[in-house]
């Protein structure tokens, strides 16, 4: 009985495991930095995987705060990320935008500081 428990951890466990290997292994820790002094919104995609996946969604980020996330490794243990920013005043709205590569423990200042596109 013992066997046959084992054999179906290793038939179900190791297909998960190999899986995660091949998209990275380890995440990469990352924090997004709001680096200015208004509130904006901030979307944040993980560009490594397929599809991307979001990681943050329209979540309000006060000014000079940073919210921390995780993000799926490529082989060489780098995150690859996108993100879009918009602010939070209707009246004179702004938005940012940027594709970036980052290491673990790195902070990726956003801002909402351009015309929006139409």
């Amino acid at each position: 009985m013992l066997r046959k428990i084992e054999a179906v951890m290793i038939l179900v466990c190791l297909p998960l495991l190999l899986t995660h290997t091949a998209r990275g292994g380890e995440g990469v820790e990352v924090k997004i930095t709001n680096d200015g002094t208004s509130d904006i919104f901030v979307t944040v995609y993980d560009m490594n995987t397929n599809p991307r996946k979001i990681v943050l969604t329209n979540a309000r980020i006060n000014g000079f705060t940073s919210v921390p996330i995780s993000l799926v490794g490529d082989a060489n243990g780098e995150a690859n990320l996108s993100w879009t920013a918009t602010s939070t005043d209707a009246a004179s709205k702004k938005c940012g935008h940027a594709e970036t590569t980052v290491s673990n423990s790195a902070s990726v200042s956003v801002h909402a500081d351009s015309a929006c596109s139409a």
